[in-house]
């Protein structure tokens, strides 16, 4: 049973709780017509002050198909955006609507959301965690595999919201996860979340492993996902970053190393010829669009469990 009232980190989750999400995400996409009304009359307020495609109709439709509402709210629609306190933002809000997603830059943010809010509040992405997309990617898996349990998952790119989150998902399910970042320490990972997603790996049985090279890291691996060098706030930094992450691109030869079953993924937007090739990203290990449309379905359990009661 899933005792959590927000979903902010993957951390917050026990393994069982991440695992009960799971089984409530593939039971949605396999009969939806069974969860038709199990958020109605229920209002969800989507606070962006990222723009996302996935995250915003993922969730717009999730909320519809569950029988509720979805308001988007742009940092200019709200006073939030003109300083308004998180607080007073939080507290108007939780008198008007039964949840709250934020996509925001901080992860503070998404905390402060919760602190001073009453409802439930879903971190729909942060500067330091994805944990909407991690369940999504783990549904996949576990879709084309069979299992998650024994498999190796391994990210190669920036030490981003998407390491973080990899790292922890994976040590939930029982996989083990490599990370692969530059030697740079400005594109390490959160070094608190290496700590705490450690713990969980150990506890599992699993290995989490950090590494800069490329190569080494992807052996034998059954899942390669990467992301792009430079999210969004960063164009200023992209002609550096394209520099510090050569030899990174995802490419064919890499994709070699990795399983002869191996499965390739990406969160979106991708930017082919930098991270990854076009004949990875549009090749038959590509599961990219399986995995953007389970966005929808592991959201959709997300919702169901917090929205529910």
């Amino acid at each position: 049973m899933i005792t959590q009232k927000h979903f902010l980190s993957l951390a917050d989750y026990s393994s069982q709780e991440v695992r009960e999400l799971l089984e409530t995400a593939a039971d949605l996409k396999r009969h939806p017509q069974l969860y038709r009304d199990a958020l109605k009359g229920k209002v969800l307020a989507m606070i962006f002050e990222k723009s996302s495609t996935r995250t915003r109709v993922s969730f717009e439709t999730g909320m519809y198909q569950l029988g509720g509402l979805a308001q988007f709210l742009s940092s200019r629609d709200i006073q939030i955006g003109r300083g308004e306190p998180i607080y007073d933002t939080a507290a108007v809000l939780s008198r008007y609507v039964d949840g709250i997603m934020a996509r925001t830059f901080a992860h503070q943010t998404v905390t402060d959301l919760a602190k001073y809010g009453r409802v439930p509040v879903i971190n729909g992405l942060t500067d330091l965690e994805h944990p909407c997309q991690i369940m999504a990617d783990l549904q996949t898996v576990a879709e084309h595999f069979g299992h998650l349990k024994g498999l190796k998952f391994v990210y190669i790119g920036d030490g981003n919201n998407m390491a973080h989150s990899y790292m922890q998902g994976t040590g939930k399910v029982g996989m083990d996860c490599t990370i692969v970042t530059p030697k740079d320490p400005k594109y390490s990972c959160n070094a608190d979340i290496i700590k705490g997603a450690q713990a969980d790996h150990a506890a599992q049985g699993t290995k989490l492993l950090i590494t800069d090279d490329p190569k080494a890291g992807i052996a034998g691996a059954h899942v390669v996902a990467t992301d792009t060098w430079v999210s969004m706030g960063m164009e200023e930094e992209k002609a550096e970053r394209l520099k510090a992450f050569s030899g990174f691109t995802v490419d064919k030869n890499l994709m070699k190393l990795a399983a002869k079953d191996a499965i390739f993924l990406h969160c979106l937007p991708a930017y082919r010829g930098y991270e990854v090739t076009e004949d990875v990203i549009d090749g038959p290990q590509s599961k990219i669009y399986d995995e953007a449309e389970n966005r929808l379905h592991a959201q959709k359990a997300i919702l169901y469990h917090l929205l529910r009661n």
